[in-house]
């Protein structure tokens, strides 16, 4: 049997490792020997290529080799085109690892930086730092785009292989000014030695000393580093300047754990952790909110269309374990999905979990038993109507042992509710039957207590203090309207915004009206008789009418017992906006045909319901009046002149106008001065005949601009009102 001769294939194997050896030695040396002028080449091409694409002037006083792979450059300036000087630096040497050079990647061992300056301005519209944003698009590129995961891969790589071994920084300043804001850093010292980072950084002119310090090995694609004040907390003055909003910090951690990129995603592990983390904005709370302790597992998944918080991710609040999913798909359409969930907890420990300031009606609050919470958001920008909403939290053997810092329990005993306008109390109300115009809810029509259901919460006496019909179509809508309207509210969050809440309309203060309904109706604190016998006599139907016994008697000069169905009707209507309640009549006392469409509607929805017989004359609108002490009064006027007076109206051709001319406000005599050209002209002395015409126009005048006032702010009125039974699933 022949045998393979080893040696022979050793000496081929030898001759060619001596060939390449000596191409690479012959190859080298050319390379050496011509490193100077491929370097001038190479920043010839770099300054082209600023100038082209991002109308940079970038200029190098010197650049030479000052070891094999260690280039050293001096006096660097870029300055955008017609803009503030960008960037300065004195000296700035830097080299390259050669093996990675080899395989056609720059990767980074030694950054040697001294006496440099970035200058970042935004003084009246323009920026130096634009060029970020307008890059000048190559024509000529025919590439498709890469997916996300590709992106995020690159980006990961390009920023990691910038992170140099070694890194020796002293004196750089960083400035960003505007019309308003100075923000200076200087940056006395960083250093990076095999991989350990630490730096001191000056926040303006000694206000306050930061530190960088932890592990950095973009090699192994790991970074570890925390960011700490000297003696205070770590704050952003820029923040509260520019978007009044005050976040500060005592510690931030920050770690990239690992990066794997596959062909269907690339996924990024990380942790964040914050000590003593403060917010406040005036949309959140009207105090400051403290997270004492707080992290994020953060695993971020990205594929080609969607980039994702994955459901592995898992956030750490005190004793709280919350587990997050929130995913951001791109393509084919922009949808977002939003999921958390919490396994079974006990409960004190969910209670003591919250940050400081975020429900400050439930400090102290001792409960027992265990909780479970689940929320599941799908809202696709295509169709948001058909947007997905569920949230819960379930309970086990739940149960509350003592009140917080506001006693939930104090709405079923005799109390004084002072009603607040613009911050500032108006005066209080004894809800009690020592109060006269208290009513129990016995002694209130069904007719009211039904049209008052049917308009706010029709599923009032089954639900558990929410709706999750109305809060799905809630989400759609404010989406659509880009605006946040805080719609789909029940009586019971009525109720408890009305009774234990400030009318600051903060995102801190919805999430503690729900927790709040959550707990009084989950906890037993009260009847669901004795919730809407309390909201009957506390909420608001008018300007300083509080209670449904004062309403009655100032609209109606009726006992609550004794409303009709349209009286009913009408009250109901006003609760949305109280304060415009009597735009709804025509002087005479009869309400506006304009609400004939709306009677129809709320009457069919009770009739539906079994709470009215049908009608088909608009159940009771024409049976409405207002009391008569505040109708408006007519003075005696010539019906002829004004007849004629009316058919000369512009805006009224035909003279069929609801158009009452000499209406005055009840305990007003109407104004006889000479009108404003009299005044300005004077004349002579005219007849009776022309001033009757005069002040009759004068009054018509009047008249007609608060009828068009008027009928615009029902119109206004009207068509909000229809939005919110839309809201509710009830048009």
């Amino acid at each position: 049997m022949h045998r393979p001769d080893f040696r022979k294939y050793l000496r081929i194997a030898g001759i060619v490792a001596g060939a390449l050896f000596i191409i690479l030695i012959v190859g080298g040396f050319i390379a050496y020997s011509k490193r100077e002028a491929l370097l001038e080449k190479a920043i010839y091409k770099a300054k082209a290529k600023a100038k082209r694409d991002y109308n940079l002037d970038v200029k190098i006083g010197t650049a030479r080799f000052t070891g094999l792979s260690t280039v050293a450059f001096t006096n660097i300036t870029v300055v955008p085109e017609q803009r503030d000087s960008l960037v300065r630096i004195n000296n700035f040497a830097v080299s390259v690892k050669l093996m990675p050079l080899i395989a056609g990647k720059i990767k980074l061992a030694d950054v040697s930086l001294k006496d440099g300056y970035l200058n970042l301005t935004d003084k009246k519209g323009q920026r130096n730092f634009d060029f970020l944003f307008h890059r000048k698009k190559d024509s000529t590129n025919t590439k498709s785009s890469s997916g996300l995961n590709e992106l995020v891969d690159n980006l990961i790589n390009q920023v990691l292989y910038k992170i140099p071994e070694n890194l020796d920084l002293q004196n750089f300043r960083m400035s960003f000014e505007d019309d308003s804001t100075h923000i200076k850093l200087l940056a006395k010292s960083a250093k990076i030695d095999d991989g350990d980072l630490m730096s001191t950084i000056d926040v303006n002119d000694h206000e306050s000393t930061w530190h960088f310090a932890g592990k950095l090995h973009p090699g192994d694609k790991e970074i570890d580093v925390k960011l700490y004040a000297d003696g205070k907390k770590v704050e952003f003055p820029l923040l509260e300047k520019k978007f009044n909003l005050k976040f500060n910090f005592d510690t931030l951690t920050t770690r990239l754990n690992k990066v794997e990129a596959g062909d269907e995603q690339t996924e990024v592990y990380t942790y964040l952790a914050v000590k003593n983390m403060l917010v406040n904005h005036p949309a959140l709370s009207d105090t400051d909110v403290v997270v004492p302790d707080g992290s994020i597992d953060a695993n971020i998944f990205v594929g080609d269309r969607y980039i994702s918080l994955d459901s592995s991710s898992v956030v750490h609040i005190k004793k709280l374990n919350l587990h997050p999913y929130i995913k951001y798909q791109i393509r084919p359409v922009k949808a977002y999905t939003v999921k958390m969930h919490t396994d079974w907890q006990d409960a004190q420990d969910f209670f003591d979990s919250f940050p400081k300031g975020l429900f400050e009606s439930l400090d102290g609050i001792q409960v027992a038993g265990q909780l479970k919470y689940n929320v599941h958001l799908y809202l696709n920008t295509s169709d948001p109507d058909n947007t997905q909403f569920e949230s819960g939290l379930a309970k086990k053997d739940f149960r509350i042992l003592k009140f917080g810092k506001v006693d939930l329990g104090r709405l079923n005993r005799e109390f004084v509710y002072t009603p607040y306008e613009k911050g500032k109390p108006m005066p209080p109300r004894n809800i009690s039957p020592a109060n006269p115009n208290y009513t129990s809810l016995n002694q209130v029509s069904p007719n009211l207590r039904n049209a008052l259901m049917t308009a706010e919460d029709p599923s009032f006496y089954s639900n558990k203090g929410f709706v999750q019909e109305s809060l799905r179509k809630s989400i759609a809508e404010d989406f659509k309207e880009k605006r946040f309207k805080r719609g789909g509210s029940t009586i019971s969050m009525q109720l408890v915004k009305n009774a234990f809440l400030s009318r600051q309309k903060t995102l801190t203060r919805k999430f503690e009206e729900i927790l709040i309904v959550w707990l009084i109706v989950n906890g037993d604190v009260m009847t669901k008789n004795r919730m809407l016998e309390v909201y009957l006599n506390i909420i608001e139907w008018g300007r300083n009418i509080y209670g449904i016994g004062e309403a009655s008697r100032y609209y109606f000069g009726k006992h609550p017992s004794e409303l009709n169905l349209g009286e009913s009707i009408y009250l109901a209507s006003i609760v949305p906006s109280p304060k415009k309640g009597l735009y709804a009549f025509e002087p005479d006392g009869t309400l506006r045909y304009r609400l004939h469409g709306y009677f129809r509607l709320i009457g069919n929805l009770m009739a539906k319901r079994g709470w009215t017989q049908p009608d088909s004359s608009a159940y009771g609108f024409y049976n409405v009046r207002l009391r008569e002490g505040l109708r408006q009064k007519i003075a005696p006027i010539d019906t002829a002149v004004v007849d004629s007076l009316l058919r000369q109206d512009p805006d009224d051709p035909d003279g069929d106008g609801m158009i009452i001319p000499g209406v005055v406000e009840e305990g007003k005599e109407e104004d006889k001065k000479p009108g404003f050209f009299q005044r300005l002209f004077g004349g002579g002395k005219k007849d009776s005949t022309d001033k009757k015409k005069e002040a009759i126009q004068d009054s018509i005048d009047a008249a007609k601009k608060r009828e068009k006032d008027a009928k615009r702010e029902q119109k206004r009125l009207e068509k909000e009102r229809k939005k919110q039974l839309r809201e509710r699933g009830l048009m």
